[in-house]
């Protein structure tokens, strides 16, 4: 079985995402404005985020494999990242509405748009996998 390896693809790209990401000025004024340290979230937390969300979209991948609306693994994964990150986006949203800082919305969109490259670098990654080790279909 190769959801180890495809779950391990995703948290990786999803955690070089993060990485890259955290270097831009408005991603320091997300984390400042929400009291997030850098460290932690960049090393730890966004790797096994990724590892989390990884393994979900990737065995979701495996077992809906044909009940997918597409011929490309790729876009396959690319579906299930997509749908990840708006139950994810769904679920932080309410969450942040509960202690919201003064310009809530506006970091609720900050946040929304950081995390759209990691959910798509994470998607490119089990779908490139994917077709590696199983060539179309499993």
């Amino acid at each position: 079985m190769h959801l180890p390896k495809l779950a391990l693809a995703g948290g990786v790209a999803f955690w070089a995402t993060t990485f890259a990401t955290s270097l831009l000025p408005i991603a320091a004024e997300y984390r400042s404005a929400l009291s997030i340290a850098y460290v932690p979230m960049v090393l730890v937390e966004s790797l096994i985020g990724g590892l989390i969300v990884g393994l979900l979209v990737s065995f979701f991948l495996l077992r809906l494999y044909e009940a997918l609306p597409t011929e490309s693994p790729m876009l396959k994964a690319e579906i299930l990242s997509v749908a990840a990150l708006v139950v994810l986006t769904i679920v932080t949203w309410g969450a942040g509405s509960l202690a919201e800082p003064s310009d809530a919305s506006r970091y609720f969109l900050i946040g929304t748009v950081l995390n759209l490259p990691r959910f798509l670098a994470l998607g490119i990654a089990v779908g490139y996998f994917y077709k590696r080790l199983y060539g179309r279909a499993p």
